[in-house]
């Protein structure tokens, strides 16, 4: 079941029911999408039609940033929990039942090389076939597309920032991959170029606090999170007035 967070699909899963799908997902044929959306990526969708398209295109949506969750209580349907993208695809990589083959896309020059070691010291079953970092112009973009559908990966993860990395997905959704995932800055969490927030705060949903905290530089963007709580309840009251809540 989903739920729409200012337009935008969420699948209302738990952690455990996202992992089965994806599970279930890498023993098929068919190429399927995973998207990880936060409050910041649902506001930069308002504005953008192409962004919002991709979503209503995906396989499964899980609600990464604690806002999604907190926002969808004004819903009929409220999401059960946080799905954090980074710890759904670590999960997935350690659950993987027979070998598979992965694709890492994304993060500054020598990012991928980390992870890829990272990946396969730790995930048994999960096997790195090939990488690429995230600044490639068009003859190299070339060259990678060559280099995928060669080696036709069952996981493909993608971190080139929002909205690239989910564009960048659904332009190429003809690649011979089961699972295309769009993780972010998830790639600098495996290669072990950034850290996640302490227990305390995933657990009080302050993941962004923390973030904000140890990367000031981030405040700019921070901005948009009340923009986000303010559009939500603006859009709970005109549904609520209109008798469609």
């Amino acid at each position: 079941m989903k739920t729409h967070i200012l337009g935008v699909p969420v699948d209302n899963v738990t952690r455990n029911v996202a992992l089965a799908r994806l599970l279930k997902i890498l023993s098929g044929d068919r190429h399927c999408v995973l998207l990880t959306p936060n409050p910041e990526m649902v506001m930069a969708a308002q504005s953008d039609e192409e962004f919002m398209k991709v979503f209503y295109a995906a396989d499964l949506v899980v609600p990464d940033g604690i806002g999604i969750v907190l926002a969808s209580r004004l819903n009929r349907v409220k999401i059960k929990e946080r799905v954090a993208g980074c710890d759904l695809v670590q999960e997935l990589l350690a659950a993987l039942p027979c070998p598979a083959s992965v694709y890492l896309l994304g993060g500054r020059p020598g990012v991928c090389e980390k992870a890829a070691a990272n990946i396969e010291s730790r995930y048994k079953n999960a096997k790195v076939c090939g990488f690429h970092h995230g600044y490639f112009d068009q003859r190299e973009e070339r060259q990678i597309l060559i280099d995928i559908q060669n080696k036709m990966p069952d996981i493909l993860l993608v971190g080139l920032g929002f909205p690239k990395q989910e564009k960048w997905i659904y332009d190429n959704r003809e690649l011979p991959v089961k699972l295309s995932a769009a993780i972010g800055g998830t790639l600098d969490i495996l290669a072990g170029t950034a850290a996640r927030a302490p227990e305390s705060f995933r657990r009080l949903g302050l993941e962004w606090f923390y973030r904000l905290l140890t990367q000031p530089s981030r405040i700019g963007r921070m901005f948009v999170l009340p923009v986000f709580a303010l559009k939500v309840l603006l859009s709970w009251e005109w549904r609520k007035n209109e008798g469609t809540e």
